[in-house]
């Protein structure tokens, strides 16, 4: 039988995405949670019964976060989303306009009002970089014959060219010096298939692919081409600083994240008017494949986003650059998104297809901190009962972790690896973990002003639930997209002592922990000082 890592090294093939993801491993599997882990079997599953979670209630660990849309963006089924675990709302700011969005952030607020207890953070999804297909004499498409041949031109007026089955404008102008023959274009979300032949002045000559229907304004992707395009359009701009910024988002997702530079640009547009907002960076293409430890280091959070992924690489690579990014980030201690077509089918069906379960349950084994769902809950039928399903599969999923060998793997690829320096904060948190895990405390409280203390707690994916004690509102949403981290809004850390009673008791109603437990603390000895954890206690409960 191949070991695992012959297989890894046969699935690469030699490709170039398949190079840049073995660039990303140093030649050597990245190991998630999956395969190693797993502890339930067969016999388990006889004690759920058709429609029963494997634990209902406050333990579920991984996140969920919902786009906002006509479906779901009134108050009444956001306090649902809510009562069925949305933690993140997220706003495309691909479609509508400020006012509407406007409205959207409005409603999740007064949602949120109305379940005090709970946090909802909101995600500004840019736009971004993007390639489109020109206007057409024929309003309704035009019928392109595979073995015909069409000049896509960079040199015509985007806005008022009218194109036909011989030649059509795009918008991007460096198409010219981007592709070389025998690139593969995809028009329409990979409908259309084109063949560059030849690279012309003002354009490029390709020979079509497949018999297909062209429309007016469709997306182009080129595989394996570098894009020369920045990261923020003027919309994207526009978008963070007359909107993100004044109604104070707590994320921004960066579509078609390439290299360090565009995270620095983002940065830099943010500005110190919105240097407490999170950047999460999109990797969509090879690009962002290829630089992908320079993107994390420089990034909040990661969102594995296979959609465009798995337009611009094959689609037999997309899940092992899944489990690649998935990995890496955990390693970090970073969170990491995964998106895309998780539960596509409940758009318009109120259960999933088998493999959509499968799917969103082996992200969970695989390690992302959340999983996202898309049209599903912005138009879909069924957003509540989507998201509710959800839920159980996620519980499920992490049931069937073994906590035990998770944290050792984690441990012992930390400090061999060689991925990060640990420091004496990060120390602190994975003995606290080992300490809860080795006399079986229900519970982790940290005390945390910025929540890295939290993130280094939840990058040892504990069996307990962990209960990040914060006085800043901004801090309890960001943790929203953190692994198996429960909130608590407290006045301040004056009187620690007296914070930690006050949290024990709020774990108490969460039914988290109960009298005669013993709970694991971490928190600093200087009061109120950020960056500073160095104490470890086990605190009775009374």
């Amino acid at each position: 039988m191949p070991s695992p890592k012959s297989n890894f090294q046969r699935l690469q093939r030699r490709s170039s995405v398949g190079e840049a993801i073995d660039e990303n491993s140093n030649g050597k599997v990245m190991v998630g949670q999956a395969g190693l882990v797993l502890t339930q079997n067969m016999a388990e599953l006889a004690e759920f019964p058709q429609g029963a979670a494997a634990k209902d209630g406050p333990m579920r660990r991984v996140k969920m976060i919902c786009t906002m849309g006509p479906k779901c963006w009134d108050v009444p089924v956001l306090v649902k989303l809510i009562d069925e675990g949305l933690n993140v709302a997220r706003l495309n700011f691909s479609h509508g306009d400020h006012k509407a969005h406007g409205q959207t952030v409005a409603n999740i607020r007064e949602a949120a009002k109305q379940r005090p207890d709970k946090y909802v953070a909101i995600l500004l999804d840019t736009k971004g970089p993007e390639i489109r297909t020109g206007f057409l004499k024929e309003k309704s498409g035009i019928n392109l014959v595979a073995g015909n041949s069409i000049i896509l031109d960079t040199s015509e007026d985007y806005d008022t060219f009218q194109g036909d089955e011989t030649k059509i404008a795009i918008t991007y102008k460096a198409l010219t010096t981007s592709v070389k023959p025998g690139n593969i274009i995809l028009c329409a979300d990979g409908v259309i298939n084109l063949k560059v032949e030849e690279i012309l002045a003002t354009g490029v000559k390709c020979t079509i692919l497949n018999n297909a229907k062209l429309g007016e304004r469709k997306n182009m992707n080129l595989p394996g081409v570098y894009v020369d395009l920045p990261v923020l359009q003027d919309k994207d701009k526009e978008d963070i600083l007359k909107f993100g910024i004044p109604n104070g988002v707590d994320f921004i997702a960066a579509s078609f994240v390439q290299n360090l530079g565009d995270v620095q640009m983002i940065r830099e547009t943010l500005g110190l008017r919105g240097r407490g907002i999170k950047i999460i960076s999109k990797i969509e293409n090879e690009e962002g494949l290829r630089n992908f430890d320079e993107i994390l280091k420089a990034s909040d959070a990661i969102m594995v986003a296979r959609g465009d992924l798995g337009m611009e690489i094959p689609p037999e690579k997309v899940f092992i650059a899944q489990k690649m990014m998935i990995a890496k980030c955990n390693l970090a201690g970073k969170p990491v998104i995964t998106a895309t077509q998780m539960m596509e089918s409940c758009i318009v069906n109120p259960r999933p297809t088998r493999a959509e379960a499968s799917d969103v349950a082996n992200s969970v084994l695989d390690g992302t901190d959340c999983v996202m769902l898309s049209g599903e809950t912005a138009n879909g039928a069924f957003p509540v009962q989507t998201v509710h399903t959800m839920r159980r599969i996620c519980e499920e999923a992490e049931n069937a972790i073994d906590y035990g060998q998770l944290f050792l793997s984690i441990k012992q690829q930390t400090l061999a690896g060689g991925f990060r320096t640990i420091d004496y904060v990060e120390a602190v948190c994975s003995s606290a973990v080992r300490t809860a895990l080795d006399m079986s405390a229900p519970l982790i409280i940290a005390l945390t002003e910025t929540g890295q203390t939290a993130r280094l707690l939840a990058k040892y994916r504990p069996m307990q639930a962990i209960l990040a004690v914060t006085a800043s509102e901004i801090t309890a949403r960001q943790l929203q997209i953190v692994r198996g981290v429960h909130v608590m809004l407290t006045a301040s850390f004056q009187g620690t002592d007296s914070v930690l009673r006050k949290a024990i008791d709020m774990a108490k109603e969460l039914d988290l922990v109960h009298s005669g437990d013993q709970i694991v603390a971490i928190h600093g000895q200087k009061e109120e000082c950020a960056g500073q954890t160095n104490l470890l206690k086990v605190v009775p409960v009374s």
